[in-house]
């Protein structure tokens, strides 16, 4: 059968699929296009140049093995991005669509001076009455900055291409930037460190962060003061808008027109959009479908709940920030606990510290066990070290012994290897304690194993599906005990 590259890249996905995660899958993967196959290179069309970057820096490996295992070792692949006429012709269609959708004349692009209007004269919705109008507060938290925004999986997406519109705003793919995900995930953070990072290396931009609620109301008090002019043309003045919770617009239609007007407007002009939301665009009820499709235009970026290690070099992070030291087997058992939210894993740092303070108490254990119950609606039941360790030796048909024994037989190994990967994830015992209780090796050998389990679940998929296998095996064992 002869291939062509529509079939050797459905061949390439197939596999890809059960290698990365599902939302990663969607992101990177299923928007790229093979284009032709010419004897062992496959040239495939990816959106943009940022798109192939981040393809080449996190997936290169795996494109590799794969395209490799479809078209022998002398298979490659080659890319072809999409710029020139193509986003042109994109950008003026996007432009035509905007200007008849909008209901406007093409003369409501014209400035502020043309509709009569002295830019000293516009009022500033954040200004008091009465008082002269100073430069534009952008309203920013100046603790919000990317140096204290984590990275991880959770995240990255969104924090690159955070830091991509700060260097260039406006000038990007990504405009508007729409970065959706529950509540106390770090959407404001992050919106807020973009803002703050524009600030600070371009002094001539105006920036503003406002909530979708705080923007209904300026709007409510434009319409009493018939100021309805003003408030658009003073927002016509922003370089880089972040409009935070624009969930909070649903139901309020008067407010979504005035927002899809100064959307239009901004959008046209080049100016960056950075919207945040508590679910993505497409789920957003009682909004405009006008509103929605723009939301769509650039890139929609979720956060999702960190996974352990995120947490942990999070709360490292503001307790550096805060000038507090904890013992390690806390931190572990805070964050495995505190799975959900990073504010809740925050809130719960304070109220050690507090507690320890005003108690002139030591932080340890118990002190955390107390402090964190208030904090999580139920403690996970507690997964031991030894449970996993039977579990994991009737799987492999060996002793528990043998896996607290020296003997370096591969199978062994692996068995020892992943029973310290699953103590590691599962339970709160420090890295210490688990080595100790596999025949008193050190914390090295533990993060070790880790690592080699790491690596061998992301090239090997039966390796991969064990251990899933292993872990809810492990968590429904013991919730029938």
């Amino acid at each position: 059968m002869v291939k062509d590259h529509i079939t050797v890249w459905d061949s390439c996905l197939a596999i890809i699929r059960r290698n990365v995660n599902t939302q990663s899958y969607k992101t990177w993967f299923e928007p790229i296009k093979p284009v032709r196959l010419d004897e062992t290179a496959l040239t495939i069309q990816v959106p943009n140049k940022f798109f192939y970057e981040w393809l080449e820096e996190h997936y290169v490996s795996l494109l590799k093995t794969t395209i490799r295992k479809e078209l022998g070792d002398k298979g490659r692949l080659e890319y072809q991005i999409l710029v020139g006429q193509l986003e042109d012709q994109a950008r003026q269609n996007r432009q035509a669509r905007q200007r008849q959708d909008s209901g406007y004349q093409t003369s409501s692009t014209a400035t502020a001076d043309q509709h009569g209007f002295s830019t000293e004269s516009i009022k500033n919705p954040f200004v008091i009455p009465g008082i002269k109008k100073v430069k534009i507060n952008p309203n920013l938290n100046p603790n919000y900055i990317f140096d204290s925004y984590i990275e991880g999986d959770c995240n990255r997406l969104a924090r690159s291409a955070g830091q991509a519109i700060a260097k260039k705003p406006g000038a990007t793919s990504f405009n508007p930037l729409v970065v959706y995900g529950s509540t106390g995930l770090g959407k404001t953070h992050l919106a807020q460190a973009i803002g703050n990072e524009i600030v600070n290396t371009l002094p001539g931009k105006n920036v503003l962060y406002v909530s979708a609620e705080n923007f209904t109301n300026q709007f409510i008090q434009s319409l009493k003061n018939n100021a309805v002019n003003d408030f658009v043309n003073f927002y016509q003045l922003i370089d880089v808008l972040i409009l935070d919770d624009i969930q909070f617009l649903s139901n309020k239609h008067k407010t979504q027109e005035i927002f899809f007007h100064i959307f239009n407007q901004l959008h046209q002009s080049g100016k960056q959009i950075i919207l945040t939301s508590d679910r993505p665009p497409k789920d957003l009820e009682d909004v405009e479908d006008r509103l929605i499709s723009r939301f769509k235009w650039g890139l929609t970026a979720d956060l999702q709940a960190p996974d352990l290690e995120t947490r942990m070099a999070i709360l490292e992070a503001k307790m550096k920030q805060e000038g507090v030291k904890l013992p390690g087997e806390v931190i572990e058992f805070m964050c495995y606990h505190s799975q959900s939210k990073i504010r809740e894993l925050e809130g719960a740092l304070i109220s050690l510290i507090a507690h320890s303070s005003l108690n002139q108490k030591e932080v340890d254990m118990d002190l955390a066990r107390e402090v964190v119950k208030n904090f999580v609606s139920q403690i996970n039941k507690e997964i031991t070290v030894p449970f996993i360790q039977d579990l994991v030796a009737e799987h492999f048909k060996v002793s528990v012994d043998t896996l607290s024994g020296k003997t370096r037989k591969r199978s062994i190994v692996i068995a020892r290897q992943l029973s310290m990967f699953l103590a590691k994830k599962l339970t709160d015992k420090s890295l210490k304690s688990i080595g100790e209780l596999f025949g008193g090796r050190d914390h090295s050998t533990v993060i070790y194993s880790c690592k080699t389990v790491q690596d061998l679940m992301e090239t090997d998929v039966v390796f991969k599906d064990t251990v899933i296998e292993l872990e809810k095996k492990i968590k429904l064992s013991l919730n029938e005990h």
